[in-house]
């Protein structure tokens, strides 16, 4: 296999825009060849396979969504409050809507794990560790609430960034910015 790291992660971040247009069943080497603007056949020499490549997606994912070191560290010199945890999540919601078609991606590749057990087993992997990896920091950095708040936190958020990329409208009047705020008030303990 070829080993160019970064024509590696533009084939990736192709097939992450061929997911979130076209779907799962769209996803092959030839539409990321032409995604990423390479010769054909170029996709087969970095993947073994559709798995391999599906795989590869989710931490590409969590890669771009990650926010950035210096900003966060900004935002983290505030009071550990409801209104620092807003502004997490909201930065959170800001990403994720800057960043669509990954997020569109990571969830048709949850669904395609429905249907293979590979993708399932190394999506989990990655999830959980994401997961892990935000109590960990919720925890050390003194927020308010445990580990459950967190993974209560996680699941609302991540039903309404569904909602948000797929069906905005189905929530109106609500937006999401009083959505957040409504749920860190409900979900945290009073400062």
């Amino acid at each position: 296999m070829t080993r160019n790291p970064d024509r590696r992660a533009t084939l990736i971040d192709a097939a992450i825009e061929v997911l979130a247009r076209e779907g799962a069943r769209g996803l092959t080497y030839r539409a990321v060849d032409t995604e990423a603007g390479v010769p054909a056949g170029t996709t087969s020499n970095y993947f073994a396979n559709r798995d391999d490549l599906l795989t590869q997606v989710a931490p590409r994912v969590t890669e771009r969504l990650t926010p950035d070191p210096d900003a966060l560290a900004g935002t983290m010199k505030a009071p550990r409050t409801r209104a620092l945890e807003a502004e997490l999540l909201r930065g959170t919601m800001d990403r994720i809507s800057q960043d669509r078609s990954g997020y569109l991606a990571l969830l048709e590749l949850r669904l395609e794990a429905t249907r293979r057990p590979g993708v399932r087993t190394e999506l989990t992997k990655t999830m959980s560790a994401t997961l892990a990896d935000n109590i960990r920091f919720h925890l050390d950095a003194g927020l308010p609430g445990d580990e459950t708040t967190v993974v209560l936190l996680y699941l609302a958020m991540t039903g309404l960034v569904i909602e948000q990329l797929t069906l905005p409208e189905a929530l109106a009047p609500f937006t999401a910015d009083g959505l957040i705020e409504a749920l860190v008030a409900r979900a945290l303990p009073d400062d």
